[in-house]
Parts: C-alpha cells; structure tokens; sequence
C-alpha cells in the first residue's frame, strides 16, 4: 500500500486492496478544536481512504481499510485537547472503492446543532513565532493555528467554517492559503489563519475616535500606560479597561470612572514566573493558570508584590491570569509591569463588543482605545476560579468579576 500527495486539496491517493467501510458519526464539542484535520492525519497514518466533514449536528465520516478498528480506538483516545466526544456511533457496509481520503465541503442541515469549541489560548508554537524576527508573523497579534485562537466568539453559524465566522470578511494571502490546504501544517483547516499582509491590524485612537499617529499601536499603548493612561483594549469576547497595576493613582481612577469603589480587579502577567513574585501559587493553581482557557485564578498575595493595594483593596490574595492572545503577550512583554485587566463597561452593565459600541459607552473612563478590525460576534468575559483545600477547582464567576466565597475567606484568615 503506497501513500503519495494528492491531486487535490486535502487528500492523499491510496492503491485498492481488500477493506471494509464504515460510517461513522462523531457528537459532542467537535467543531473549532481542529477535529477535521486530526481525522485527516489519523486515516493517513492508518492507510484508510475517504473522506470527514462537518455538518450542523455533528461530524461525519466514511473510511474504508483494514485497520478501522484501531482508527476508532485511536479516535476516542487521541482526539484533540478542546474536542469533547459524547457520542460515536458506527455502522460497517460494502466498500465503496475509495482512493483518497478528503475533507468534504460542510453540510448544512435545518434544525440541527452542535456546541463549538471555546476560543483557545495562544499555544507555544504561536507564542515562538510572534517572538521570532525572521517569522513572517512576527509581532502579530492575531496569530493562531489550528491549535489555538478565537473559535466561539468568532463564529456566527454553524457547521464551522470560515465563511460562517467573523474571519470572513478577511481573504487568505497565497502564503495562508498554502497553510491552510497543507494537510501536514498545523495550519491546515485552521478558520481563522491569517497574517500582517491579510488579516486584521491594530488601531489607537483617543477616547474622541481620532486616530493616534505611531509606528506601533503596541508600543504606543505600553507608553499611554506609563503615563499613568487607563486604554481601552479590544479582545477576544469584548472590550477590557487596562492600566498599570502598580500604579494606585491610575488604579484609584479607575474605580471613581467605572463606578466600582471596593469590587476587585483581576491583574494580567506575562508569565508564570512573574505570578509568583506576586502570589503564592500552589502545584494545582499552576496547571488552571496555563490552562487552554488561562482564566482568572484567586491567589495568596506575597507581601512584596509590586500590585497596588488599590486593585484588591483589604483583601490578601489577587486575582491573576496569564496573556491568552498574542496582542496580550505582546502588550504584556512590551510593558513589563502587571496591568490592571478589567470588564469594559460600567459596572452592572454588559460588556462592551463593538468599536463604535466601546467608543460610545467608555469614553468617560478610557483616555485612549486600542481597536481592531475583526468583528466579535458573542460577547465572553474572563472566567474567574479559586482552587480550594484539597486541589480542588471552583468556578466563581463567568463574567470576570471576582467574588469571594466564605471558603476563599477563611482559607486566606480574612
């Protein structure tokens, strides 16, 4: 049996010999998380022929080859990180004569649906190239692969392809177009692929719309920071307010522009390492803060930490979270200081989504706004969690407000 490359995009020629097929139907978080192209990869390590595609309910495939057994054992314990497989049902029948195996076209159907996977840290190998000056995406703050970036926040129907999401009003460059095709790149399939000459870019304005003449809206926005500035920062589910964490002047106005006298801030660091210096962070407190989702975790405050009192005032731990976007690793490295990272909106109101919509409802607390040009369909604020006595996760908020529990209290001796 000979694997060679295909004539066509995404597949891969297979000589006829003695099979069986079988069709399989996959259920559960399996669109968003890079589950077509794991289906790719997983046929052609095992000689099978066919073709996967996404449909509104779930994910369909047909393989035919002699080893479909292990091809199903190795897709329930192989399956992406982000994919949640609730179901598989699989029925055997008559082979059909396939020769390749393929990425079909989605298929649409009324009535069905399926949950998408959540948008996804950025992963290290997007991390390396944003910080490698001979990466054609170095510096780029919308970096993914098929690993990582804005999966829900982004899409707008469903089955899950580019056309349905926010990314499509973006055409792929020929060098992403190539990635994107490129079954053996992590890139291939990876709906939101883009780069500096074809997808989204930065702008700075003040908190009038006018745009702010510099050579790097991310270098700029770090100076607006140490110039004690509160900037509006456009992410992935909604807008957040930001300011230098250290700073209890900056910090102070914050809390009289949003209208939050006493209410905890969460901080944003660049690294693990830099938590530390801040927090006691226990082994379990660890695995949450790299976690796919880096949410917000309640932390013992170390005495010496540099945060200003004013983010947690009278409380003695932090809420801290690690860059989860290449614009927050790059903002974050560039400034070298926590930055108070905070809902963008008044408080009890939802938080901002759209430029227009942030201009409008956070002129009076941002001084500038750093926007994109990549529309956020569902708005999704920062997850908030405590590991308690026992390593044990607790989830405390889905809208990025930390509250305090009586157990979070007594653990800290408040």
């Amino acid at each position: 049996m000979s694997l060679r490359r295909p004539h066509g995009e995404g597949a891969f020629q297979i000589e006829p010999g003695t099979r069986k097929l079988a069709r399989i139907r996959v259920r559960g978080v399996v669109q968003g998380g890079g589950f077509r192209p794991f289906i790719f990869r997983l046929a052609h390590e095992h000689g099978l022929a066919g073709w996967v595609r996404n449909t509104s309910g779930e994910v369909n495939i047909e393989v035919e080859g002699k080893e479909i057994e292990r091809f199903l054992d190795d897709l329930k314990a192989k399956a992406p990180p982000m994919a949640r497989i609730e179901g598989v049902t699989t029925t055997i029948h008559p082979p059909k004569g396939y020769t390749e195996f393929v990425i079909k076209d989605s298929l649409a159907r009324v009535g069905e649906y399926q949950l998408v996977s959540p948008d996804i840290a950025t992963c290290p190998e997007c991390q390396n190239e944003i910080l490698s000056p001979r990466d054609r995406r170095y510096l780029y703050p919308f970096t993914n692969c098929t690993n990582c970036g804005p999966r829900f926040t982004i899409i707008e129907d469903i089955p899950y392809d580019r056309p349905r999401t926010t990314m499509r009003h973006f055409v792929m460059c020929p060098d992403c177009q190539r990635e994107y095709d490129d079954p053996l790149n992590r890139r291939f399939h990876a709906q939101p692929n883009a780069c500096p000459r074809c997808g989204p870019h930065l702008t700075l304005v003040d908190n009038g719309g006018n745009p702010v003449i510099c050579d790097d809206p991310i270098v700029a926005t770090v100076d607006l920071f140490k110039q004690s500035r509160i900037v509006a920062i456009k992410g992935l589910g909604g807008f957040l307010l930001a300011c230098d964490a250290t700073n209890p002047q900056t910090v102070n106005l914050l809390r009289e522009r949003k209208r939050r006298p006493a209410k905890p801030f969460a901080v944003m660091v660049p690294t693990l390492e830099e938590a530390k210096r801040h927090c006691v962070v226990s082994p379990e407190e660890e695995v949450l803060l790299e976690s796919s989702q880096c949410p917000i975790v309640l932390l013992e405050r170390r005495s010496d930490s540099l945060v200003s009192p004013e983010v947690t005032p009278g409380i003695k731990y932090l809420g801290i979270m690690l860059p989860y976007t290449p614009l927050h690793h790059l903002l974050l490295r560039e400034a070298g200081l926590p930055l108070v990272m905070t809902s963008g909106n008044l408080s009890e109101e939802p938080i901002a989504r759209d430029n227009d919509e942030a201009l409008r409802r956070l002129s009076g607390i941002a001084d500038y706004f750093l926007l994109h040009n990549r529309d956020i369909y569902s708005r999704y604020d920062d997850s908030v969690y405590i590991v308690e006595e026992g390593g044990k996760e607790h989830l405390l908020s889905h809208q990025g407000e930390p509250r305090f529990p009586e157990p979070a209290y007594r653990r800290y001796g408040e």
